[in-house]
């Protein structure tokens, strides 16, 4: 079960990454770290890279599960060297699973943003958060075993954070893994990407999509497509939208869409409020979120001549084929989309009202439409 308090390594609404039994869509990356293991050529620092949700972090904890409950392979007499493993795969049972689970793996560091002295959440992590590793590395092992960091996620770091941990990859301690996880490998100094072997991980497909979801024991929507098509692959994208009526905003929002260009400005109004009531600082930035999406939406139907499929809600496909005709209108569309967001960000960072962010955003949309008609 998850915390009410997801740490910064958590899914709101979904079990923590050690805490997840089976990777789903990602066989390609985990035999690729196998491979590497089985034939003696075991990097020291391991980027793991793709779109958030994809189970990155996941695989994290299962490697770092592997290779601190594998003993090293050495040749055993008359009966020779045992078998090469051919699974990440770790018997739940075993102590070492039972540590990880517990937080207790001597083994182990887990890099997180850090509390401040206020006991506020760091928006990134600081040099500090990576100098305790020192420590780590000092301390004694009972069985001369392997150290395996997990940075969840690098692309957090600040300055001198990444230059500390860049220090750790150019002169790594003995028998020492380092699992970086990055969303957006651009952010990272290119000197970390060059001193890492990267593991690429991909969106998942419907059925794994599917599997991914039942494991965290979220509720399935009715409409399963229009949770595909929002969440693009990622389980951790899908948890947000279920958890936050994402599907809902999303339908509603189309459903003005599809009164332009004379606006239906108390569905607007409503959906304005929505986002202004208090606490719901997630779901405002999940609309804004999907409002990006349904505009990047309408500049693919321009561009291409055709909606995409599936649908993300009910009768999007029509709604956005009248809206974005041609490939001008795609690039209005596109134009739009990237003024809305600079608004949204600068209305965010000035603390702007959200209803007055929302409704300016719904207004700048509807100019849009009748200038492209």
């Amino acid at each position: 079960m998850s915390d009410d308090n997801p740490t910064p390594d958590q899914a709101p609404g979904a079990p923590h990454p050690r805490e997840t039994a089976t990777l789903f869509g990602q066989s390609e990356a985990e035999q690729a770290f196998l491979n590497a293991y089985n034939s003696d050529r075991l990097h020291h620092g391991w980027l793991l890279t793709g779109p958030r949700g994809v189970g990155k972090a996941t695989l994290a904890w299962q490697i770092a599960r592997f290779l601190l409950a594998t003993p090293p392979a050495e040749d055993d007499g008359l009966f020779g060297a045992p078998p090469p493993p051919e699974t990440l795969a770790i018997d739940p049972d075993h102590p070492v699973a039972h540590r990880i689970q517990a937080g207790a793996e001597p083994g182990l560091a887990a890099i997180t943003r850090s509390l401040n002295d206020q006991g506020r959440l760091r928006t990134e992590i600081v040099v500090d958060d990576i100098r305790k590793l020192g420590k780590f590395f000092g301390l004694s092992s009972a069985d001369g075993g392997r150290r395996v960091v997990i940075v969840d996620s690098a692309d957090e770091m600040n300055v001198s954070a990444a230059n500390a941990l860049l220090k750790m990859l150019e002169e790594p301690p003995a028998r020492t893994t380092l699992l970086l996880i990055s969303h957006q490998p651009s952010r990272l100094l290119p000197t970390i990407r060059s001193r890492c072997r990267t593991l690429r991980l991909s969106p998942l497909g419907a059925d794994d999509m599917q599997s991914a979801l039942a494991q965290t024991g979220t509720e399935l929507p009715a409409q399963p497509d229009h949770l595909a098509a929002l969440a693009a692959g990622s389980v951790g994208d899908a948890v947000r939208l279920i958890n936050l009526g994402g599907l809902e905003i999303y339908a509603e929002f189309t459903a003005i869409l599809g009164t332009l260009p004379r606006m239906d400005r108390q569905r607007a109004l409503k959906l304005a409020e929505a986002a202004a009531q208090r606490g719901a600082a997630e779901r405002f930035e999940l609309l804004l979120t999907l409002i990006d999406v349904a505009l990047s939406r309408l500049a693919l139907t321009g561009a291409t001549g055709a909606a995409p499929l599936p649908e993300a809600a009910p009768h999007e496909a029509e709604i956005l084929s009248r809206l974005s005709q041609s490939p001008h209108q795609a690039r209005k569309w596109a134009e739009v989309a990237a003024t809305i967001t600079a608004r949204a960000r600068h209305g965010q960072a000035v603390n702007l009202d959200p209803a007055a962010l929302v409704l300016d955003t719904v207004f700048k949309i509807q100019e849009t439409a009748g200038q492209s008609r």
